[in-house]
């Protein structure tokens, strides 16, 4: 018995050698035909999706963090307060600047009252030097009396003179006074950061209790805009691509593949890696988020392949086997297989195109 089944076993081994082995002819096996197809080769640019609006909410002065509104993935309005800076500096510098306003108010005031003195004088004086020359010309009055009156017109004229100096000064103290409050008040605006455009928080890089300086971001946001793919592609691929054209995106967290379109080829190559810089917008996907890792593919060249369906090839360990009709007859042939694409396998080695191969060896369990 144990004989048999020793010359059994190698008869199996000598049929797998050889790569093909006769098994009687199923009744009515599901076929279908190893067909041979054109298909892309493509080059897979390694990219990261980004938001193709993004901005970051920095601090015009130095001070403290009290308050931050928000967290990552919060949605977000125009105009809604996203961070409250320590203003008490600010305020008190206000009130100065308002009571230096009211002290320039004040100052105008005085110098418009001395005007209007200063003025009647003037007109007082400039009536009594008339009248006094025209006494002395009739020799009515003495050359003293004219030169007394003389005296008194130009002293109030340069106090005349003097008060409207006066009131120019006050004026421009006003408007300095003013445009210090105007400083004040936006620089306690600026104690109030406020998203400029609707969105969602994509980080939050403070705590109350923070110190903000100019310059550093607070809290960076996604805008609208939606996202794109920044991807790699290396020098000598770049005149494949065009802008305007529709490439294949694989996003791998998602393991989905999406059409995009090429909207940007930043001209500068990376000396470094002797790459250029492709964005490609991506549309609305769920669970799709800035940061992630996605494939630009980019067809390279045509190739002639084998294609069978998926459902055809069995394994038996390391090995990859398929069912083939000859004449009546189904034999198990060694295949190679490769790429899977839209549950069809290529066929490296083993097949030529145009055989018949069985659709239910897997499922029939029939051994070669």
């Amino acid at each position: 018995m144990k004989s048999i089944l020793s010359l059994m076993v190698s008869g199996l081994m000598v049929g797998l050698a050889c790569g093909r082995v006769a098994v009687a002819a199923s009744p009515d096996p599901t076929t279908a035909v190893a067909e041979t197809r054109n298909i892309s080769e493509y080059y897979q640019a390694v990219g990261t999706v980004r938001s193709r609006l993004q901005s970051h909410i920095a601090a015009r002065m130095t001070a403290q963090v009290v308050e931050v509104k928000v967290n990552p993935g919060d949605k977000i309005e125009k105009g809604q307060l996203l961070i409250t800076l320590d203003s008490r500096q600010n305020v008190s510098s206000l009130e100065q600047a308002r009571q230096g306003l009211k002290g320039a108010e004040a100052s105008k005031k005085q110098a418009s009252q001395a005007i209007v003195a200063a003025a009647a004088l003037f007109q007082q004086a400039e009536s009594d030097f008339k009248r006094i020359t025209s006494y002395y010309q009739s020799q009515a009055a003495t050359e003293q009396n004219l030169e007394q009156a003389r005296a008194a017109y130009l002293q109030a004229q340069a106090h005349l003179q003097q008060a409207k100096e006066s009131l120019t000064g006050a004026e421009a103290g006003i408007k300095q006074a003013r445009e210090m409050v105007q400083q004040a008040e936006i620089a306690l605006s600026d104690t109030l950061l406020v998203a400029q455009e609707a969105g969602h928080v994509l980080q939050r890089l403070v705590d109350p209790g923070d110190m903000a300086m100019p310059g550093r971001p607070l809290i960076t946001l996604q805008t609208a805009g939606g996202l794109q793919l920044e991807a790699s592609v290396r020098e000598g691929l770049i005149r494949k691509i065009a802008l305007g054209d529709e490439l294949q995106v694989e996003i791998t967290a998602l393991t989905e593949t999406v059409t995009v379109k090429v909207e940007e080829i930043v001209p500068y190559a990376d000396p470094q890696s002797r790459t250029f810089l492709v964005k490609a917008s991506l549309p609305d996907m769920a669970g799709l988020y800035p940061g992630m890792f996605g494939k630009l593919l980019i067809p390279v060249q045509e190739l002639e392949v084998v294609m069978i369906p998926q459902e055809a090839v069995r394994r038996v360990g390391q090995l990859e086997l398929v069912l083939v009709r000859e004449e009546d007859i189904w034999k198990s042939r060694f295949i190679q297989t490769g790429r899977r694409i839209n549950g069809r396998v290529e066929v490296l080695s083993g097949l030529s195109g145009g055989e018949s191969v069985s659709l239910g060896a897997a499922e029939a369990g029939a051994a070669p």
